[in-house]
């Protein structure tokens, strides 16, 4: 049946293998996009724009995730449970159910933002000149809804093209209108050109469901023809309640879990903007504070994560086909590789976040008083790219209520001392800094320990000396060279100041032997089988 599946014109399918390095590929090609708007944006609408623009982004995530949170994984394996099985007509009734099931709750869930707008501004978000860009931000919820089952169907098929191409198309269409409309909208006040930055994630949004629709349409037929090619030999038939019930049981309780990191991010937002209100912090300044912290700090901590991810996705299949086997050896060996490589990877841009700090948010976005924000983050971003895979080989070893449980841990530790710590007029939004740097380290730690006690797994200290001692080469390196005033050039200097650290790091890396030519077969982007 398969032979005859890959036959029929139009229809494309992947290895696993495949489709990973071309989702990763679109992911770290998305990610670079998406760091543009994230360093033209404050320049055109400054930090109190951000945080405008960002005040409400909690809050859509946590509607979307109860819509998007399981239903795309439900499609995908009750799509791909139906075509092992040579079931058109199922694929056809799951796609039915889905799509009305996630429309109908995107309609509720859009009416509820739109409708409710007013009050969800005034008493959750604390500054009411967020209104106009949640209710545009509003429809961006049913058009995700659409969009998530066509991605779970195409996933289902084992075709990552669709997904790939309508994320692509998405970031450009986003960015473009994103700089664009708030430009245009700037001179209405910034309010205005806030809601103009999430005008242009709408068109982002609305761009990459078209181009699903599209591919949806485009490759329906050639399955209709395998579909008469093959109904008459395998006449199965599946009912909407059935279907139904089985999405329901599958999507629920992934649903539950990633509600609690959207949870999190909805009340760390809530909770910092009334903490700063407590500590006499005016509006519009805790607004620009906490747009700082989310728009523009942490993105930068996170754009070396895009190689974390890489790992992490290669991990999870690796893992759990040794785990199948029963194979130790081989589990711990690929655990000690991506941790190994998710170390001495992210070091290097930990250390030069640290260092250069202040030159690189000058750079960026033209405010230096936000390094310190970066600077206080930058020795914590570590354990953010050593999180990542510990994560991954928690879920691929059966043990995804471990990670709910220690990221739940983590998660009530952080609100704890926002409330207490931002609260503070001597700390501010600093307080709240450093109760993310909290809940970053404890749930990494609690992870490690999961996995050690789990696996009799461990890291060896030398690896994080010698790891700590290429990090203080390069860094002296950074803090020698721009401090060199005869250069008048202030990003020449930065730039100088990151090649050389970098070199140093790369040859400290060598000489100590960090890495070595097996590491690199654990890069999805690699080819080499270890």
């Amino acid at each position: 049946m398969s032979k005859k599946r890959t036959t029929i014109k139009g229809i494309t399918k992947q290895s696993f293998i495949g489709g990973t390095l071309i989702l990763v590929a679109a992911g770290i090609l998305n990610r670079l996009l998406g760091f543009v708007p994230r360093i033209l944006l404050p320049r055109i609408i400054g930090a109190e724009g951000v945080g405008l623009y960002q005040l409400g982004y909690p809050f859509m995530l946590m509607m979307m995730t109860v819509i998007t949170g399981g239903i795309p994984l439900a499609v995908a394996k009750l799509v791909a449970e139906a075509e092992s099985a040579g079931n058109e007509g199922k694929v056809r009734k799951v796609m039915k159910v889905s799509l009305v099931l996630s429309i109908g709750l995107g309609i509720l869930f859009t009416g509820i933002c739109y409708l409710g707008a007013d009050w969800i501004t005034s008493h959750l978000l604390t500054d009411k000149r967020v209104f106009t860009t949640f209710k545009v931000m509003s429809p961006i919820i049913l058009i995700v809804s659409v969009s998530a089952v066509y991605r779970g169907y195409f996933q289902g098929r084992r075709n990552m093209i669709p997904t790939a191409l309508s994320q692509t198309c998405e970031t450009l269409v986003r960015i473009a209108g994103m700089l664009l409309l708030s430009w245009l909208m700037l001179p209405y006040g910034l309010e205005y050109a806030a809601a103009g930055a999430m005008l242009g994630v709408l068109a982002g949004e609305l761009g990459g469901m078209l181009v699903m629709l599209l591919m949806y349409a485009w490759t329906r037929k050639d399955y209709l023809l395998y579909d008469k090619a093959v109904i008459g030999k395998n006449p199965q038939h599946m009912g909407g309640i059935a279907a139904l019930k089985q999405m329901v049981r599958i999507a629920v309780p992934v649903t539950a879990s990633k509600l609690v990191g959207s949870a999190s991010y909805l009340f760390e937002s809530i909770l910092t903007a009334q903490s700063l209100a407590k500590a006499g912090i005016a509006t519009a300044i805790a607004t620009a504070q906490y747009g700082a912290l989310q728009g523009m700090v942490i993105p930068i901590l996170l754009l070396p994560s895009a190689l974390t991810f890489s790992l992490s996705v290669s991990l999870v299949p690796s893992l759990s086909e040794a785990a199948a086997r029963g194979d130790m050896r081989t589990i711990h060996m690929r655990l000690h590789q991506s941790l190994r490589l998710a170390l001495v990877t992210g070091a290097p841009f930990a250390v030069m976040m640290y260092i250069l700090a202040d030159p690189l948010c000058q750079f960026l976005y033209g405010q230096t008083e936000i390094g310190i924000m970066l600077k206080m983050m930058a020795p914590i971003a570590l354990f953010i790219y050593f999180q990542a895979p510990l994560q991954a080989a928690l879920q691929a070893l059966d043990r995804p209520g471990t990670a709910l449980v220690n990221t739940t841990v983590g998660t009530t530790a952080k609100l704890a001392l926002i409330l207490l710590l931002a609260s503070n007029p001597r700390m501010g939004i600093l307080g709240a800094v450093m109760a993310i740097n909290l809940n970053t380290v404890l749930v990494t730690l609690m992870h490690y320990r999961s996995v050690s006690k789990m696996l009799r797994f461990s890291m060896k200290p030398a690896e994080f000396l010698r790891t700590g001692a290429a990090m203080a080469l390069m860094g002296l390196t950074c803090w020698a060279v721009y401090g060199m005033d005869f250069i008048s050039s202030g990003l020449l200097r930065f730039f100088l100041a990151a090649a050389a650290g970098f070199t140093i790091y790369l040859a400290a890396a060598v000489i100590l032997k960090l890495v070595d030519k097996s590491d690199f077969g654990r890069l999805p982007f690699f080819k080499n089988k270890q």
